[in-house]
């Protein structure tokens, strides 16, 4: 029986997801489709435009079979962690047979040589990163020049390889290809080759197709949800208008400047750096910033602090762990390395039912499918950011504001 897993956000599900998961489904001749979903804050730094539960739903109406959360420690992180926080998720199952995930370069004889190289990160890979980020280059920009000159060997192309790299969906790929590595997973990867869109397309380029950044842009403009129509399944704008009218959608980084800024006003600079991210001094430059703001927004607040040095990306995702209170020492590599603690399940349908039946037997972590009775550390963090979440809904509800206490997985 082949079961092929996916690496989702759905922020929101949209038809370019919908055309990945046909392509999954058929290379990996797939009788069920194990999905795991980032909850209610993503890899970008960024909350979801609306809550886990509901982007759940669009998963299930799309025909994924199970629905596992990416807990919050791992959703939140650069490519490394969020990748092998997922795909251990995957592989602690012990029913995925194959891992299919979106990629610029659509085929794995591109990527498999570099992950061959890179998952072993050695001493001259990690010095090599520290000195292109002496340079000034962001993060991403250092690990793929880094990555590059490891690359530069004999049979090595480094300047091939790094702008392969320099793609999103091509870098987040490789890492996807060196986890696998490192968990020595038997679990055998496959790639989609993105069509019609680009990872950071501000706008549609297609008449169907449109990136998540581009939909989301859509759905805050004047024509909202009937602007957007055209590139979502009509499951998804279904639950997108429930949601909205309903006023648990949407949501973005604005909805938390109350909370944020609470937090950032009580810190020093001594308390901020504690937090998970923070670093090289960016605490005092925050401290720094804030009487200087003309408004005390979350987007004036990341324009202001933007820099060569520091991306936008980094930036969401360090204020996101100073929101959620995520101490550097919870989540450091050697607790990172260890991997999730649990298999949480947000929904399923019939033959997810039956996989849930099989995972108790082949499943090296636990199943939860409720969060009462298992202690911890990371199932704590992921209810607390789901109450911070729903507390920064456009319409406040104690039901959201505690839901993931009481909510068992969703069936269709």
């Amino acid at each position: 029986m082949n079961i092929v897993g996916l690496i989702v956000e759905y922020n929101p599900l949209h038809n370019g997801h919908a055309y990945h998961f046909a392509e999954a489904k058929s290379l990996a001749e797939a009788d069920a489709v194990v999905a795991v979903m980032s909850g209610d804050f993503l890899q970008r730094g960024e909350p979801a435009i609306v809550s886990k539960w509901a982007r759940t739903e669009m998963a299930l109406h799309l025909g994924v079979d199970l629905v596992l959360e990416l807990p919050v420690a791992y959703a939140v992180q650069p490519a490394e962690w969020f990748a092998h926080g997922a795909v251990a998720t995957l592989e602690a199952t012990g029913v995925v047979s194959h891992l299919c995930f979106g990629s610029e370069a659509g085929a794995l004889e591109d990527l498999q040589p570099l992950a061959a190289r890179l998952a072993d990160e050695s001493a001259a890979l990690k010095a090599a990163v520290a000195e292109e980020l002496a340079t000034g280059a962001s993060y991403p920009a250092a690990y793929a020049a880094a990555a590059a000159r490891a690359c530069a060997g004999p049979g090595g192309d480094a300047a091939a390889a790094r702008a392969l790299l320099m793609q999103p969906n091509n870098s987040l790929g490789l890492h996807y290809l060196i986890a696998l590595r490192r968990l020595h997973s038997g679990i055998a990867p496959l790639t989609v080759r993105r069509r019609a869109a680009g990872y950071h397309d501000a706008a549609p380029q297609d008449a169907a197709i449109a990136s998540a950044t581009a939909v989301r842009a859509l759905l805050a403009g004047a024509g909202g949800l009937e602007a957007a129509a055209p590139y979502l399944p009509p499951s998804t704008t279904a639950i997108l208008a429930r949601e909205f009218a309903a006023g648990r959608g949407p949501v973005t980084w604005d909805s938390f400047a109350q909370q944020l800024f609470h937090r950032l006003l009580l810190c020093s600079p001594a308390e901020l750096a504690t937090h998970h991210e923070m670093n090289e001094g960016l605490e005092y430059r925050i401290k720094k910033l804030l009487p200087q703001l003309e408004e005390a927004t979350v987007t004036q607040l990341l324009k202001q602090l933007k820099t060569k040095r520091y991306t936008h990306t980094k930036l969401q995702r360090t204020l996101l762990h100073v929101l959620l209170q995520h101490a550097r020492s919870a989540l450091s590599p050697a607790v990172l390395a260890g991997g999730p603690g649990y298999l949480r399940v947000l929904g399923f349908n019939k033959t997810g039912r039956e996989l849930l039946k099989q995972m108790k037997k082949t499943a090296t972590l636990p199943i939860v499918t409720r969060t009462a009775g298992l202690n911890n550390r990371h199932l704590e963090l992921d209810l607390q950011a789901s109450a911070v979440y729903a507390n920064a809904m456009p319409g406040h509800d104690t039901n959201d504001l505690f839901r993931d206490y009481r909510q068992p997985p969703i069936t269709i």
